[in-house]
């Protein structure tokens, strides 16, 4: 069976810190990361909730790939990212919710 994938950024209100990650399931990994359910972690710890960058892909090895590429690079590249389709940095979630 072949599994989808997706690459996501979270930040902070005040964006100062912005966290990649990969996963299989979207709604329920951005749902566990705003409701801490892992309370010892990088984004529990930063407050990371708020979703404003995420990339659909249909074999999780691209979405890894991907992640990777995005942590290889710079912060601007990675506020350029954002700002390419998300120019006031809003929560995206709730459009993913709604899946």
């Amino acid at each position: 069976m072949i599994r989808g994938g997706a690459v996501y950024i979270l930040t902070n209100k005040s964006h100062s810190t912005l966290y990649i990650g990969v996963t299989s399931d979207l709604k329920k990994r951005i749902w566990e990361h705003k409701n801490f359910i892992h309370p010892e972690s990088f984004t529990a710890k930063y407050k990371l909730t708020i979703l404003v960058y995420y990339e659909g892909f249909h074999r999780i090895e691209e979405a890894i790939g991907r992640e990777k590429i995005l942590k290889g690079g710079s912060r601007k590249q990675k506020e350029d990212l954002i700002n390419s389709v998300n120019v006031e940095w809003k929560d995206l979630y709730p459009e993913v919710e709604a899946w």
